[in-house]
């Protein structure tokens, strides 16, 4: 006669399997969904910019994060243009701004003739245009040092990214963290020192 209790058990054990393969399948799934996906990772991960085809005067924009970051190669007389109007700016030494500490200087930059900067406008998030040439040419004065004007409620910024007194915006361009890894390759998102944004 067969023994009910070691077949009861066996059954049991069997059905015990089936049901933890079954929910270890069901799981995996359920927990490779809620890690990024592959696209979510590389819109935060590090980007690199070759500037070797950038001329003096031009600007060129790269995508980190969703956020357009423009990378300016300033001229000489860009360079020149930065000084002499710091009394008409609302944080000329962007002690109030977001920065890291390699581009606390008047150029804030890593190298005086490249600008990296986020554009988007510290007001209300709006795209600036670039206003570049300095005086009349501009459209915007005589008196005008070259930058960038927020055509949807009239901030304007300096060739540094600097805001102007009296503006809607409350703060310089944020400068985001990057690294020259050679004269004309550039990591934006990621500083000298490996840390990530």
């Amino acid at each position: 006669m067969p023994d009910l209790a070691k077949d009861r058990r066996n059954l049991l054990i069997a059905t015990s399997a089936a049901g933890a393969a079954a929910a270890a399948a069901t799981a995996v799934p359920f927990v490779a969904s809620l890690t990024p996906s592959e696209r979510a990772r590389a819109a935060g991960a590090p980007v690199e910019a070759d500037v070797s085809k950038l001329a003096p005067g031009e600007m060129m924009t790269v995508e980190w994060r969703g956020k357009p970051v423009w990378i300016l190669r300033r001229t000489a007389e860009m360079l020149a243009n930065l000084g002499g109007h710091e009394d008409r700016l609302a944080d000329p030494l962007s002690a109030d701004s977001v920065q890291p500490d390699y581009a606390t200087n008047p150029h804030r930059a890593i190298m005086p003739e490249y600008l990296v900067v986020i554009g988007i406008c510290t007001h209300l998030g709006c795209s600036p245009s670039e206003k570049l040439q300095a005086g009349p040419a501009s459209g915007l004065g005589a008196d005008w040092p070259g930058g960038f004007l927020c055509p949807c409620h009239g901030s304007m910024f300096d060739l540094a990214g600097r805001v102007f007194r009296h503006q809607p915006a409350p703060t310089n361009l944020e400068i985001p963290p990057h690294v020259w890894l050679g004269p004309t390759t550039l990591l934006i998102g990621e500083d000298q020192n490996g840390a990530q944004a």
